[in-house]
């Protein structure tokens, strides 16, 4: 799953309470984040294998310091550390911890039986990857609808709120049908990398035209 890793955050930034919607989209695709840093230091590692699943080829073979529910927890607790640390609000902080823990439980979900609790079997994971007419419906479901929520609740301008939906659909669309390789390079964690500072971005300036949050 990509773009339905940020519906929590959507969700989270409606309360009034929570920090930015760019600190919450960053922390529910922090451990990517990690992942792919890591992926290219040769910390962690992945493979890309043809039918390994049918929505993807992913295979996620090495990653305990990131998706073992443990390092999950690990870094859900510095990010929350560090919002309270420049925003000094409990609230805002625990927000922030849950969007990371998030990233973990909506893998749970799709991935195929690669996560972990702590680096080590038992391996879990749903594997709703191998049945794309329901993963993909949930996927955009799980995104545009808490997206329009936020819209709802926040009142952005049109421009960047549209422009953020399109640059979700867009990073979407190329991670289901853009071109596929076996071949592992320093490519595919640039690219993860790029997508997630770009949407990001985005987030700053969709908040910056908000109105207040409801509640």
């Amino acid at each position: 799953m990509f773009i339905g890793h940020y519906a929590p955050a959507f969700l989270a930034a409606t309360h009034r309470k929570a920090p930015t919607l760019a600190v919450l989209m960053i922390g529910t695709q922090l451990i990517d984040f990690g992942f792919f840093t890591f992926a290219l230091m040769g910390i962690e590692h992945f493979r890309l294998v043809p039918g390994i699943t049918a929505s993807n080829w992913l295979d996620l073979y090495d990653m305990p310091y990131t998706h073992s529910l443990l390092g999950t927890c690990v870094w859900a607790a510095g990010f929350a550390a560090l919002v309270w640390l420049f925003t000094r609000r409990p609230v805002a902080a625990l927000l922030a911890a849950a969007a990371v823990v998030s990233h973990w439980l909506v893998d749970l979900l799709v991935h195929r039986p690669d996560l972990t609790l702590a680096g080590s079997p038992p391996l879990l994971g749903l594997g709703l990857w191998n049945l794309p007419l329901v993963e993909k419906p949930l996927e955009l479901v799980m995104a545009f609808g808490a997206l329009a929520f936020y819209a709802a609740r926040t009142r952005p301008k049109a421009l960047p709120l549209a422009v953020l939906a399109g640059v979700l659909a867009l990073c979407q669309a190329i991670d289901w049908f853009g071109p596929r390789t076996t071949v592992v390079d320093a490519g595919q964690p640039i690219t993860a990398l790029t997508a997630y500072s770009v949407l990001a971005a985005l987030a700053v300036w969709t908040q910056s035209t908000r109105a207040k949050p409801a509640s």
